[in-house]
């Protein structure tokens, strides 16, 4: 199996590995995620997250891997308490059973292998221990609080920073995609968003191919795997084809991820925009982008550059698979995305197709671990 640059440790990718395999290296030590996080130095940061739905409890797991991480978890507000948050992250339908010894302490604190973490339930941001705490940045979560008035509830209760884990409404918050524009990062910012995990899949390897290439003007379609937001059976959403049961359907929707991009690479601004199909698969998904090149281009050519930030700058955050894989394949894989290789094409000499693979919640999440890494590294 023929793979470039495909994660953060010096392992096999998952996606090299059964299932069983993929599960059991949930719990092995790691190193840090983005080669932008691994050299830095600042402060140990206390952690809350709130939320603890598939990105929250991907993230804890992503976290529980790391080695010498700068973080600490130490509360988690979620609604079910105790018994729903020790059950949920403990046994899992996409990511299988977590290998670590996670218990109930009493009623208000879980343990994860000895460490424990102290379980709150409020929806008020405003009510949550964050001072009592001590906690220094918040994981949200919840996609509820993701602009500025919402989010800086967290900074009223007592934390010092917010990274939210979807995108931000409102043009005060900065967004950044590691490998993409996390050098830009600033420590006097108390909010930031990780963008969604379309865009962290998608804007690594644009940035590949506007630096080199040019990017005139592209359109793409995300095949994404279904999520909580849309419905088991047929009910009532604000979006009608949502409305419609998800495991029986493709689901034709809007997604703001291609126009996202241009937030960490301005200068594409108005030149990418997008669809998505969410379809029947709990997890993993490909994004499909076709460009018109400003410099005549070839597929090998471009396939030559991915594999070549892949094993530079991007090592970490792009990868390269030369495989003929399927999507379980890329199931918990560290990286951002993955270029399929054979799938990339050229029409004439500047009409570019690229597809590439991406865990929507294991490898997003990982990077929501790298940004919050990001933050401790620059304290001040």
């Amino acid at each position: 199996m023929s793979f470039t640059g495909l994660t953060s440790t010096a392992l096999p990718t998952k996606a090299e590995q059964t299932f069983t395999g993929r599960v059991a290296r949930q719990t092995a030590t790691k190193a840090t995620g983005a080669k932008t996080v691994a050299a830095m130095k600042g402060k140990q940061c206390k952690v809350a997250i709130n939320g603890f739905g598939r990105i929250g409890r991907n993230f804890l797991r992503c976290w529980h891997g790391r080695a010498n991480t700068m973080l600490d978890i130490v509360a988690i507000n979620d609604s079910g308490g105790v018994k729903q948050a020790s059950h949920l992250v403990k046994y899992d339908s996409v990511l299988g059973t977590f290998e670590a010894d996670v218990k109930i302490i009493d009623d208000t604190h879980i343990s994860i292998d000895g460490k424990s973490i102290e379980i709150v339930s409020s929806r008020d941001p405003l009510q949550l221990p964050w001072k009592a705490l001590g906690v220094d940045i918040v994981i949200e979560g919840t996609g509820v609080f993701i602009d500025t008035p919402g989010a800086s509830k967290h900074l009223t209760a007592g934390a010092k920073k917010v990274v939210i884990t979807a995108p931000a409404k409102g043009d005060d918050i900065p967004t950044y995609v590691l490998g993409v524009n996390a050098d830009q990062y600033k420590n006097t910012d108390k909010i930031v968003s990780n963008a969604s995990c379309t865009t962290n899949g998608l804007a690594p390897f644009v940035k590949v191919l506007d630096d080199r290439f040019g990017i005139v003007k592209g359109l793409m379609t995300t095949t994404h795997s279904y999520t909580g937001d849309q419905r088991i059976l047929d009910a009532s959403h604000r979006d009608l084809r949502r409305a419609r049961a998800a495991a029986l359907n493709i689901v034709p929707t809007s997604t703001g991820a291609a126009k996202a991009v241009a937030l960490v690479l301005p200068q594409l601004k108005g030149k990418l925009n997008g669809i998505a199909l969410r379809v029947p698969t709990p997890n993993v998904s490909v994004v499909d982008l076709v460009i018109q090149t400003s410099k005549k281009v070839t597929a090998d050519e471009v396939n030559a550059a991915f594999r070549e930030e892949a094993a530079g700058k991007l090592k970490g955050i792009l990868a390269v698979a030369d495989e003929p894989l399927v999507s379980c394949d890329f199931k918990c894989s560290d990286v951002s995305t993955s270029i399929d290789a054979a799938l990339t094409m050229v029409m004439g000499d500047d009409m570019l197709k690229v597809v590439a693979w991406y865990d929507n919640e294991w490898g997003y999440s990982q990077r929501v671990v790298d940004l919050a890494e990001l933050c401790a590294a620059n304290w001040e």
